[in-house]
């Protein structure tokens, strides 16, 4: 006979001393309770660094927890109308070092007794530091609450009675079972659904650069779900017990079993590190975790990446597997009454069997390997079918090896690939369908080397598969009627190619040589390459395709990180891309790439920059690239359409003529004739000496996505770095700067394009423009240094990304100006204490093009001495990248 688990042998715990302590201890237990608590983590701790097998000590943890409750039970008086159940994670017996432990006092009848008891009961554990998580109910009120919420009743299905009256806990299991409340299909239509919703929340990947290892897909969250499910309708206690039953093969089961503990000593490691409860593996805790699961490698980076690939390996083979299981259930479940299976023949090699594709026969694979990627084609061009059955993924598993070489050459093959790639329906889909069984990095191998590949930087978000996935998806989003409202230009773009697949395939190997070493866009133009004489694309297609990997990040770094205001930046560009036909797919690219990188980098402002460049690209091209605009011709169009404006609203003339010679030809190249009559009308009005702010939403001219902030003061030290440091405090982030130091007159003009912390434009209510106005009028007063200025706290997730800082300097011949780029990590505060170093060489600046990139900022300055001459001395240029590098890098090391 079993003993009671109170009588289990805890070689590590004397209960018998445990009790005789507490008879002797006269009301003072609280410090013994702790003290075996401390002992028990201590002794687990160890086995777990050991390399104990996990189960051991999850099991033995719950184990010994149920000692502890049942002592602390006995310290109270109780009626024989109550039970204490484990429910929950703690109810399965299992038991991580920081969960919480979930308890259900059950009442038959409430007695005023025992409530007080409970009381003092939760009092004590609480008092000896256990993490409970707990319910008082009476049987009525656990029934009702179970019918309404599938959530407890799911609690209930694993859930074990510690101490008390034991057949209030089997009559609470009985009463809630499939024949009472929630039947079989509607527990797993529940669940299936709560599933759904829980993937969709972590971007239904399993690959998230920093993933929940219980909720996100591949977690320990659907091990349990298929657990669930599985016994509530087969009736059994463990999934062992349906062994040859043809739920799952000997493999799967395997699989299952070897994967959990897997998580499981990952959670376990992750609550040891962190000291609390945590489920995401951030960056914060991935080194030290991967160090305590005795990951190797050369660097602090390789140590991570092993741990994370192992990682990745484990919860995409899981999410295969739930994949199959939930589809097996779904048939064994939902379907089991169906009394017409509805099947119709597509080919002699498929058919669909209530709108789920399966083949006719167990050999199919065997006798026409390519089928492997016929059934993909046939799910494209098809947008009736739901999915593959569950027996027919086993298959495409076990047949994958007879992708190799040969296979991959085949012209049969390559046309189905090709047929795919052209096909209506769920593209996207049926990538993301052949990723997840195996079959993509089969056939196209060097895909393989993207799986869980890390990006180091926090612009990204997914692994470098997913990323390039989303962006085929992005791609094809830019078809439908939403995109004509999201992305206007993109859907507008996208009519005009003729062929979509080539603009696929760049989106599929942009990123392919990633992680290689070397320049990845050249190497993986040469694997696009390879590419295209396989599948026997023409030569001038294949020429675009590697073209456009070649030169993915050429838009974004232009529109970015150039002057899109200077006539040879456009011409530059204009001459690369060639053509609208290469305009038109390299902007769909970029958009598509954006996108799938991170959702929050698309802003109003990046799409303004991009609209930018594309309209003046191409305006440039339909001149003609041998005819390049003259700078002169900006300037006199601008200064003739602005005029005329002014003259219409009955602003003097004369007035604007004195003002406009105060300002640079610069000026009037750079700024539009919307910012050139509102800067005009607002000084002429002004008529002061005082400093003038203005603010506007960027709504009102051709850019959109920030607000416009307007300064004109007098010339005086430290222009940039006070209003750097106001908009700091404010929270707002600088997405651009023009800076003019009047011709005559000692003003500065300024105009800084802001966005608030969500990269939103800001309120443009009264009270916050006085705010802001009000914020810049009193930093351009101060005549402190700025060496305090940074005071906001840096974001959890960019003090992992410490790179160091470089600062480049060269001199531009055609605007006899010198450019200061800087790259550093982004940190609050950067801009203000770069203006306070320009002051301390004596620098002017000239103009300023700000860019964050996740982490990592990319300033380009446009720099002069006081003369407003280049930088002439070499010592200088040294001295002034030395101390950009030296002040940035102790920012850091500070922070």
């Amino acid at each position: 006979m079993q003993l009671p688990y109170f009588q289990r042998p805890l070689l590590f715990f004397n209960q018998q001393k445990f009790r005789a302590d507490l008879l002797a201890a006269d009301g003072r237990i609280i410090p013994l309770f702790k003290n075996a608590l401390h002992g028990a983590n201590v002794q687990f701790d160890r086995r777990f660094d050991e390399g104990e097998y996990i189960r051991n000590l999850i099991y033995e943890r719950a184990l010994f927890i149920d000692c502890i409750l049942h002592f602390a039970w006995h310290q109270f008086d109780w009626s024989d109308d109550i039970c204490l159940m484990a429910v929950g994670g703690y109810g399965r017996a299992e038991l991580h070092p920081k969960s919480d432990i979930d308890l259900l006092l059950l009442f038959e009848t409430e007695h005023a007794s025992d409530l007080e008891s409970a009381q003092s009961f939760l009092t004590l554990l609480w008092d000896i530091g256990l993490e409970i998580g707990h319910s008082v109910r009476d049987m009525q009120q656990c029934l009702q609450i179970a019918r309404e919420d599938i959530t407890v009743v799911t609690n209930l299905i694993e859930s074990r009675a510690l101490v008390g009256n034991e057949s209030l806990a089997k009559e609470i299991q009985r009463l809630t079972g499939p024949e009472y409340m929630w039947p079989s299909e509607e527990f797993f239509d529940a669940k299936w659904q709560e599933q759904n919703e829980r993937h969709e929340k972590h971007n239904n990947t399993e690959t998230n650069l920093e993933p929940n290892i219980k909720n996100a897909p591949g977690g320990l969250r659907d091990i349990q779900t298929i657990n669930w499910v599985a016994k509530r309708h087969f009736g059994v206690r463990t999934l062992k017990q349906l062994e040859g039953t043809g739920f799952f093969t000997d493999e799967e089961f395997d699989l299952l079993q070897s994967s959990e503990e897997f998580l499981w000593r990952v959670r376990y490691g992750l609550h040891k590190v962190v000291k609390r409860p945590e489920e995401r593996l951030l960056f914060d805790f991935q080194h030290e975790l991967a160090v305590e699961l005795g990951f190797k490698g050369d660097t602090d980076k390789q140590i991570i990446e092993e741990f994370m690939h192992r990682y990745y390996r484990v919860t995409l083979a899981l999410g295969e597997l739930n994949d199959v299981l939930m589809h097996f259930l779904d048939e064994a479940i939902l379907k089991k009454n169906s009394s017409n299976e509805n099947i119709s023949a597509i080919n002699e090699r498929f058919q669909l069997r209530n709108k789920y594709i399966e083949v006719t026969d167990e050999t199919v694979f065997l006798r026409t390997p390519s089928a492997l990627l016929e059934i993909f084609v046939l799910m494209g061009e098809n947008e009736h079918i739901k999915g593959v059955r569950p027996e027919t993924i086993r298959l495409l598993r076990e047949h994958q090896n007879l992708i190799h070489e040969e296979f991959r050459n085949s012209p049969e093959n390559n046309t189905l690939f090709m047929r795919l790639l052209r096909s209506e329906h769920g593209l996207s889909q049926q990538l993301l369908r052949m990723k997840r069984y195996n079959i993509l990095s089969r056939y196209l191998p060097e895909f393989r080397n993207l799986i869980g590949q890390m990006q180091h930087d926090l612009f990204h978000i997914y692994t470098v598969d997913v990323h390039t996935l989303l962006v085929v998806k992005n791609m094809r989003k830019f078809r439908h009627k939403t995109a004509e409202t999201q992305f206007p230009l993109a859907a507008e773009c996208f009519k005009r190619i003729n062929k979509p697949e080539l603009l696929y395939i760049a989106g599929l190997y942009h990123d392919i040589a990633k992680g290689r070493g070397g320049d990845h866009s050249i190497l993986g133009g040469v694997d696009a390459a390879d590419f295209c004489r396989r599948h026997n694309i023409s030569s001038s297609d294949t020429r675009l395709i590697v073209w456009l990997v070649e030169n993915h990040l050429l838009m974004s770094k232009a529109s970015q990180k150039q002057d899109l205001s200077d006539p040879e930046v456009i011409h530059q560009f204009a001459q690369i891309v060639g053509d609208q036909r290469h305009l038109d797919y390299l902007y769909l690219l970029t958009v598509a790439d954006i996108n799938a990188t991170n959702p929050n980098l698309w802003t109003g402002w990046r799409d303004s920059l991009m609209l930018q460049l594309y309209s003046e690209t191409r305006s440039a091209l339909r001149r003609g690239l041998e005819n390049p605009i003259d700078s002169k011709d900006i300037i006199e169009e601008n200064k003739h359409a602005a005029l005329r404006e002014l003259i219409i609203q009955k602003v003097d003339e004369d007035k604007v003529m004195r003002l406009w010679d105060y300002l640079g030809d610069d000026y009037f190249l750079r700024e539009n004739t919307s910012e050139i009559i509102w800067h005009s009308q607002a000084i002429i009005e002004h008529n002061s000496d005082e400093d003038l702010i203005l603010i506007r939403d960027g709504n009102a001219n051709e850019l959109t996505g920030f607000t416009e902030i307007f300064i004109r003061t007098k010339d005086r030290d430290y222009v940039f770095a006070a209003v750097a440091a106001a908009l700091d405090h404010l929270n707002l982030t600088i997405h651009d700067a023009r800076i003019y130091n009047t011709a005559r007159g000692g003003y500065t003009i300024d105009t800084f394009y802001v966005a608030d912390a969500d990269n939103h434009p800001i309120a443009h209510d009264n009270e916050t423009q006085t705010k802001i106005i009000n914020a810049l009028k009193e930093e351009l007063s101060l005549t402190d240094d700025y060496s305090d200025i940074v005071q906001r706290r840096i974001p959890r997730q960019l003090k992992h990304f410490t790179i160091p800082t470089r600062a480049t300097i060269s001199n531009n011949i055609n605007n006899n100006s010198t450019i200061l780029e800087v790259i550093c990590p982004d940190r609050p505060g950067l801009l203000a204490l770069i203006g306070r170093i320009f002051l301390q060489f004596n620098i002017q600046l000239v103009n300023a093009k700000i860019t964050t990139l996740g982490e990592k900022v990319e300033d380009i300055f446009l720099i002069s001495d006081q003369d407003g001459n280049p930088l002439s001395d070499p010592q200088l240029c040294h001295d002034l990248q030395t101390e950009i590098c030296k002040q940035l890098d102790q920012q850091v090391g500070q922070d």
